[in-house]
């Protein structure tokens, strides 16, 4: 047993709770039978590469989920947002060399997110400017955004995520980008499911984008085990993407490239996962409503707030966060790797709770780490309400610290939220929480 471990297991506040004897899981894959069947039938007639029914039936069944026209069935949302960044690369800097199609360019990017947002920039040589999150759905913040456009009017390209399955203010950010005009790349990797009804933009998560990509990555609402999306509503984007993505050959009888290629379509055994999945797609959004109802509920006397969305959206409440009020958080600090926190009467913070939570046999996780945060990016730009959000205090000069992104991750966790978690193992973690607390 580990010391955390046996720490929180020992501990007087949590007397009474017993760990759970199976894993309960942040978000685990969940199968019901017609995933097993397409894929028993792609290796019984030997459809098993990256070509098949399964494929072709997945990529209607998402385009029509979608409201779009064309889906192109990819291993991961990570290639289906390549594809979507090289296409805006084309469109902004047309004949530039492979690799370079972002070359001297900048691009705007979400900055809490996961870095599989941002790395297809770097594929294409381009330089990510990260905007700062907004409170209101810890999206991209559009005030930050026009600042960006003020600071940077040359920037043609913006590379949006919805985080957790919440839609970002898009009316704001498209009416932003039309007015600039830019190109928006969308990650709705996480949103797959979620909706948003705005008075300049109306849709599903994944329709909003000039270059639009979903994720089928195991622990999302919808999965394959992995595999991604590129959606559109122009034909010949999808046809291009289908080509780059089976290595760029030809039409000729032998093997013939006469542009650089990828390594990146679906596999007909993964889309036969998916489009089982994709059956039961309704239902995992109303399990993972009812675990955030729950939560909200159930956390409604402690000092946090649970991860918010505006009126104009539905989430797919894929994964239920807390927000810790600052005058209830304990003493806390992080480095790169490791952390420290100091246990105080009435007060808790993140790790506290993700460490009370896995001492239990659950499995909860911190908030995204801001991209600007990251050692990988710690040189690339950094765009608040006012300006740079880099080096905002000096010797003689004492910033505001004004980063509502870097707030959100030191008093943010993500909870436990997989569909199979039953009411009774939520309602532990929840007094566990209550516990950390006390």
């Amino acid at each position: 047993m580990d010391m955390n471990r046996e720490k929180y297991l020992s501990d007087p506040r949590f007397r009474g709770i017993k760990p759970f004897p199976s894993k309960v899981w942040l978000s685990s894959p969940t199968m019901h039978g017609e995933e097993m069947a397409y894929v028993t039938e792609a290796i019984e007639t030997n459809w098993v590469s990256t070509v098949g029914a399964n494929i072709n039936e997945l990529e209607k069944a998402v385009a029509d989920y979608l409201g779009m026209q064309y889906a192109v069935a990819l291993t991961c949302g990570t290639a289906a947002l390549h594809m979507c960044v090289k296409l805006a690369a084309e469109r902004i800097n047309p004949g530039a060399a492979p690799g370079n199609g972002l070359l001297g360019h900048r691009v705007f990017c979400s900055d809490m997110t996961f870095d599989a947002s941002v790395n297809p920039i770097l594929y294409e040589g381009g330089e990510p400017i990260f905007i700062d999150t907004e409170a209101d759905t810890w999206n991209m913040d559009p005030v930050s955004l026009e600042k960006a456009f003020e600071m940077y009017p040359d920037v043609k390209l913006v590379v949006l995520a919805h985080l957790y399955g919440v839609p970002a203010k898009m009316d704001e950010i498209v009416g932003i980008c039309r007015k600039h005009g830019a190109l928006i790349v969308e990650d709705a990797a996480e949103a797959m499911g979620a909706k948003y009804t705005g008075s300049v933009v109306s849709g599903m998560c994944g329709c909003f984008g000039d270059f639009s990509a979903v994720s089928f990555n195991g622990n999302k609402i919808i999965t394959g085990s992995s595999g991604g999306m590129f959606v559109t509503n122009d034909r010949a984007d999808a046809e291009k993407v289908r080509k780059w993505s089976t290595q760029s050959r030809e039409a000729a009888p032998w093997y013939q490239h006469e542009e650089l290629g990828y390594n990146y379509r679906m596999s007909n055994i993964i889309a036969g996962v998916a489009r089982g999945n994709m059956l039961h797609i309704d239902e995992h959004i109303r399990q993972k409503r009812e675990i955030y109802e729950r939560y909200r509920e159930g956390l409604r006397d402690l000092p946090v707030t649970v991860n918010p969305f505006e009126s104009k959206s539905t989430p797919n409440y894929w994964l239920s966060c807390l927000l810790i009020d600052e005058k209830a958080m304990c003493s806390q600090v992080r480095g790169d790797k490791d952390y420290m926190y100091e246990t105080e009467p009435g007060k808790s913070c993140p790790q506290e709770i993700l460490d009370a939570v896995s001492a239990f046999n659950a499995e909860g996780r911190p908030i995204w780490k801001p991209m600007h945060m990251q050692p990988i990016y710690r040189m690339s730009g950094f765009i608040v309400r006012d300006g740079n959000g880099r080096a905002r205090s000096n010797a003689y000069i004492a910033g505001d610290g004004a980063d509502i992104g870097a707030d959100i991750f030191r008093r943010g966790a993500c909870l436990p939220s997989d569909n199979k978690m039953t009411p009774e193992q939520q309602a532990v973690v929840i007094d566990i929480i209550h516990r950390c607390f006390e």
